[in-house]
C-alpha cells in the first residue's frame, strides 16, 4: 500500500480508500458472525445443517449461498475470520472497481465446484471463500506484472502460503472434519477468474518513451544509434 508522504491530498485519498475498503471486510465478517450466533442459539432449528453444502444432492444446491455462513464451532469461525477480513480488504482496496463483481463470482463458483467434487457429507465454512480469495490476489498481481500488485501477491503467500497444502486429498487422512474439496474448490475458483479478469481492473502503467525531434550529434559528429532513447 503505497502512499506518498510528502503529498498530503495523496495521502489523504489513500487513507480514506483503505477505510472505505475495510467496510465490505466488516460486514461479511459481520454476516458471519450473527449467522453464528442465530445457529447457536436455536432459532434455526437443531438442523443448521440443513443449509449446508450436500455435494450432488438436489436440496444441497443452497449451500452455494449459505455454506459460506456457517460454523461447526468458535474455534472454526474465529479461524476464519482474520483471513477473511484480511483477503477482502486487500481485494476491495487493490481491485475496487471489479472487486464486488470478483467476491460474487467466487463465492458462487467456489460453492457450486465443491457441489460438484465434494465427498457425500455436509459442507460448512467460508474456508472455500478463503482460498479462493487468496488464489485471486496471487495470481492477479503475477499476471499483471505490475510492482505493487506482486507485492500484494508477495505478502498472501508469506502470511497464508502454509495454507494451500489444505487443498490435497491427504487433508482427509489427517482431518477428516476438513473439507479439502472446499478448499480445492475455492483455489480453483480464485484461478480461473484471475485469469478471466486479468485484462480488467488496474493494470501496469503504460511506459511511454520521448524522443527529441533532433538528435544531438554523437562524438564523432554522427547521430546516435538509429531507435536509441535520449
Amino acid at each position: 500500500m503505497q502512499m506518498n508522504m510528502n503529498n498530503p491530498d495523496r495521502y489523504s485519498f489513500e487513507r480514506k480508500r483503505m477505510r472505505i475498503a475495510f467496510i465490505p471486510a466488516v460486514v461479511v465478517t459481520a454476516m458471519l458472525w450473527l449467522a453464528f450466533l442465530i445457529e447457536h442459539t436455536g432459532a434455526l432449528g437443531d438442523n443448521i445443517y440443513r443449509f449446508a453444502m450436500l455435494p450432488r444432492e438436489i436440496s444441497g444446491l443452497k449451500g452455494i449461498l449459505f455454506m459460506p455462513l456457517l460454523h461447526s464451532s468458535f474455534s472454526h469461525l474465529l479461524s476464519n475470520t482474520l483471513p477473511l477480513l484480511i483477503l477482502i480488504w486487500f481485494l476491495f482496496y487493490f481491485y475496487s472497481n471489479i472487486a464486488f463483481a470478483a467476491f460474487a463470482v467466487l463465492w458462487v463458483l467456489s460453492g457450486s465446484i465443491t457441489w460438484v467434487i465434494g465427498r457425500e457429507s455436509y459442507h460448512a465454512g467460508a474456508s472455500g471463500l478463503i482460498f479462493g480469495l487468496l488464489f485471486f490476489l496471487f495470481f492477479s498481481g503475477i499476471f499483471r506484472k505490475y510492482i505493487p500488485l506482486v507485492s500484494v501477491s508477495l505478502i498472501v503467500a508469506f502470511i497464508y502460503g502454509g495454507m494451500v497444502w489444505s487443498i490435497f486429498p491427504i487433508t482427509e487422512i489427517l482431518d477428516a472434519s476438513i473439507s479439502w474439496e472446499g478448499h480445492l474448490s475455492g483455489a480453483i475458483s480464485g484461478l480461473i477468474l484471475s485469469i478471466v479478469l486479468r485484462g480488467e481492473g488496474p493494470q501496469k502503467p503504460e511506459v511511454i518513451w520521448e524522443e527529441d525531434d533532433e538528435e544531438p550529434p554523437g562524438e564523432d559528429g554522427l547521430s546516435n544509434y538509429p531507435g536509441e532513447t535520449q
